[in-house]
């Protein structure tokens, strides 16, 4: 049985800011990990670090839609995330951008997913503040939610 992790944030920052903060490296590092080496063009692949020597994270660029969509698909990492795919859709609601956000084709819903979705909820609430002109809060800066980070 698949699963799938889905939030929604409304952030009161234009559209293209939004997309610059999920659509290339540097934007990326202000709010999920700091570290972040790679291409972030479509066919590129980006490795997150969150520590280790080694990336904790490999997502295959798979589509850059500007001002609209960006979309990973993790092709090394956790057993848990190889195969999935991320997705942050854009669209403008009521004077703020509107994240569309998924972590999507999880083969079974597994203890883990709880905690990815959790620190996803985290991390998309940080993006907010950060573009909101409060603080970013990317690893290694972010909350430790459990032993696992």
């Amino acid at each position: 049985m698949a699963a799938d992790i889905r939030h929604r944030v409304g952030i009161a920052a234009p559209q293209e800011q939004v997309y610059e903060a999920l659509a290339t490296k540097d934007g990326v590092a202000r709010w999920w990990t700091h570290e972040i080496h790679g291409d972030a063009a479509p066919g590129g692949k980006l490795e997150f670090f969150f520590g280790g020597t080694e990336p904790s994270a490999v997502m295959e660029v798979t589509e850059l839609v500007p001002s609209r969509r960006v979309s990973w698909r993790c092709v090394q990492g956790p057993d848990e995330w190889v195969g999935t795919d991320v997705t942050f859709d854009l669209k403008t609601t009521d004077d703020q951008t509107v994240v569309l956000f998924s972590h999507a084709g999880w083969r079974e819903p597994v203890e883990f997913i709880y905690h990815c979705s959790t620190k996803w909820a985290y991390h998309l609430l940080g993006l907010k503040t950060g573009l909101e002109g409060r603080e970013y809060t990317a690893y290694p800066d972010d909350m430790k939610i459990s032993t696992w980070g």
